[in-house]
């Protein structure tokens, strides 16, 4: 069964808008106004339509210049870690703006989106919404339907 997306060709847009700026930074690095300029038609459109962009590609674009932050050719990346908690870190810092983002090094950790209870739970989503649909569909059927009246059962002689 095919998943049904809410902005299927805004979705493709997106997805396009994303491989052209990774695509102009191969072709030349030198090219980067114009990748940034991809990015932030990609980031208003998201946000224009309210949609939810993936981890993954947030993750590798600047908040405040909409670069794309690949490593060596727009952004430094370094490994840090706390002594403390133990726990590693990946700082991007972006080569147009200096803005840094830190990113959890953690292997185990996974994300929400990706565990299975996040699933089950949309499904019981839908599930609850189709039973609330189908509870009101079936009211006003109920209120839309002529009642018999005991008049009509009876014939008179």
């Amino acid at each position: 069964m095919a998943l049904h997306l809410k902005d299927k060709e805004a979705f493709q847009r997106l997805n396009y808008l994303y491989q052209a700026a990774h695509c102009v930074l191969a072709q030349n690095p030198e090219n980067v106004e114009l990748a940034r300029f991809y990015s932030f038609t990609q980031k208003t459109i998201a946000k224009r339509l309210v949609l939810r962009q993936d981890p993954s590609v947030k993750r590798t674009l600047c908040k405040r210049c909409c670069s794309l932050l690949i490593p060596g050719v727009t952004a430094t990346t370094r490994q840090r870690s706390k002594q403390l908690f133990s726990t590693r870190f990946t700082v991007m810092r972006c080569l147009s703006c200096g803005q840094r983002k830190t990113l959890l090094n953690n292997p185990d950790y996974c994300l929400w989106a990706d565990r299975p209870q996040a699933q089950l739970e949309q499904q019981k989503q839908k599930g609850e919404k189709l039973k609330i649909m189908y509870d009101i569909i079936t009211k006003l059927y109920k209120h839309s339907m002529p009642k018999p009246s005991s008049a009509q059962g009876t014939t008179s002689t």
